[in-house]
């Protein structure tokens, strides 16, 4: 389908634009347009799904290629493989499900608020669809645009603090980014300092370079590679990079706590996934580069569970989850290998969506007491029992409990890390303990024991319209917790074509290589696992992207 990548892009931006034509006292009008486009778009994004492509090859599909800027050799290039169609789709769906969830939560300029948020989701789909490092970076700084405003305008006491605070930190990891687009173009045409270049034709082409990646001296790669680094890492965000992200997510409006920790962070992840690993497989598979990784993945898990623990705020709580949680997905994709990979790749997805509901849930609680203190709460069950039910379903899929997504997600990290390590699975194993420990010490402190506060004695349960904001959410993670096959499938041929690159950089094969990235869902052997030692394999054909 011809254009639906750049419909997926301009639908959004086109909402906003009507919406920005509509009188300001329209609230209901404005309402019901933003929840349209944004339901239009999740539907208009749903033949990602369904392509076979992604599951049986590791090519870019719904292809959109032409030129923007000659001169530099900047295209307008867009396209997506199964990981990057995964996320857009997660995007869709959590963008239509946070603009219906903000119908009574915002009461201040609602015009603005809904175009921010499509803005947003325009920015954010770009980021998962370019395939140009140019095209790539618009998008990545255009979205930060809408989430300051949203943060800045419409979020907590300490929204001006956070919402700079934000903008800083990840504008500085951009410019860092930036310096590493600049230097990996310069080497490709004319070279770059004291590294000779290609002379290639200038461009930015994405699937170019990565075609370039073992032609990219290894001393070069290293120092991109961090530069790339420290960009998405602290989008991530990292241990020790994290510390922006309590701020914001306790300070921005529920929709943007929710749009913040289901996608925005997802954009650091699939930065290493998409620019990272496959561009300088030499630096990331350098046995101190990816052992520094892992222990500040460990360290994120470990640090992030502990002070989880103690928090008491709520939304403090589930937002430093989140440092845990993607220490996780770090961790599995610097396993190195395919099930570390592929389990990363989910995690990332149940992170979206087990998170965005705890986000959407204390988004529920705060309307009704306008606080989210541990201590104001106990005993919630006796009057909010269809709350209670509904918030132990997302706590037990984000804690990992088998038959939701959670468990699958974890446990296929372990047996990654497990692969590479088994002193990397035991450290992390204890994070999954950690995390089980403070979302289940959580869940009794707000809903058993006595109903103490009078406050709390007549709240009203959960609403049609807040049950049906969570309903997807739930039903995802169930699916994904009883039946992963379909989600496994669809990033198969992506992951392994990393793990290839990976293997080639550390000395595997052509033809070994070339397996792997036609590799099926399951995981993968290493070379050295396949062959004994020193057997020799027929010279393979190249493969093109």
């Amino acid at each position: 389908m011809n254009g639906l990548l750049s419909l997926l892009i301009l639908l959004p931006t086109a909402g906003a634009l009507a919406i920005l034509f509509l009188p300001r006292e329209k609230t209901g009008p404005i309402k019901a347009l933003a929840t349209a486009v944004a339901g239009l778009t999740f539907f208009a994004s749903l033949p990602l799904w369904f392509a076979r492509g992604f599951r049986e090859s590791a090519g870019f599909l719904f292809r959109e290629d032409l030129s923007w800027i000659p001169s530099l050799g900047v295209r307008y290039s867009l396209g997506v493989d199964g990981i990057a169609a995964l996320l857009i789709l997660l995007t869709t769906l959590l963008s239509v499900i946070s603009i219906y969830a903000s119908y009574t939560a915002v009461k201040a300029r609602e015009k603005e608020y809904y175009i921010f948020l499509l803005l947003l989701e325009t920015g954010m789909i770009g980021v998962f669809c370019a395939l140009d490092f140019f095209l790539f970076y618009v998008f990545w700084e255009v979205m930060l645009v809408p989430m300051y405003f949203l943060i800045g305008v419409w979020g907590g006491p300490r929204k001006l603090y956070a919402a700079i605070k934000f903008f800083l930190y990840t504008l500085f990891g951009s410019v860092i980014m930036l310096v590493g687009i600049i230097a990996l173009y310069f080497f490709n045409t004319t070279g770059f300092l004291w590294w000779k270049g290609l002379g290639n034709a200038p461009t930015f082409d994405i699937l170019h370079f990565h075609a370039i990646a073992p032609q990219i001296p290894p001393d070069l790669q290293l120092w991109l590679f961090w530069a790339f680094f420290l960009g998405f890492a602290i989008k991530v965000p990292m241990f020790p990079f994290h510390t922006w992200l309590p701020d914001a997510h306790v300070e921005a409006p529920t929709a943007g706590s929710v749009i913040l920790a289901g996608v925005l962070l997802k954009m650091g992840t699939y930065g290493f996934l998409r620019f990272s690993l496959p561009i300088f497989p030499s630096a990331a598979s350098t046995r101190w580069v990816q052992l520094t990784v892992v222990v500040l993945a460990i360290v994120g898990i470990l640090y992030g569970s502990l002070v989880a623990m103690v928090q008491k705020d709520i939304k403090k709580l589930v937002a430093y989850s989140s440092v845990a949680h993607l220490g996780f997905v770090m961790l599995g994709f610097f396993a190195l290998n395919n099930a570390g990979m592929q389990g990363g790749v989910l995690q990332s997805i149940n992170h979206g969506l087990s998170t965005g509901g705890l986000f959407l849930l204390v988004g529920i609680i705060y309307e009704r007491r306008h606080t989210r203190q541990i201590a104001d709460f106990g005993g919630l069950s006796q009057v909010m029992p269809i709350y209670a039910t509904l918030f132990m379903i997302i706590a037990l899929a984000s804690l990992g409990l088998p038959l939701l997504n959670g468990f699958v997600g974890e446990f296929t990290i372990l047996v990654g890390a497990f692969l590479a390590d088994w002193k990397w699975a035991l450290f992390a194993g204890v994070g999954v303990i950690l995390g089980a420990a403070y979302l289940l010490w959580l869940y009794q402190r707000v809903f058993f024991g006595e109903l103490k506060h009078e406050e709390n004695k007549g709240l009203q349960d959960v609403n049609l319209r807040e049950v049906l904001t969570l309903a997807p959410l739930i039903v995802c993670c169930v699916w994904i917790g009883v039946y992963p096959k379909p989600f496994f499938a669809m990033t198969a041929p992506a992951s392994a074509k990393i793990v290839a690159a990976l293997d080639a950089a550390k000395g595997a094969p052509p033809a070994l290589a070339a397996a792997l990235s036609a590799a099926p869902a399951a995981p993968v052997p290493s070379a050295t696992a396949v062959l004994p030692a020193g057997a020799a394999l027929p010279e393979a054909a190249p493969r093109g992207n």
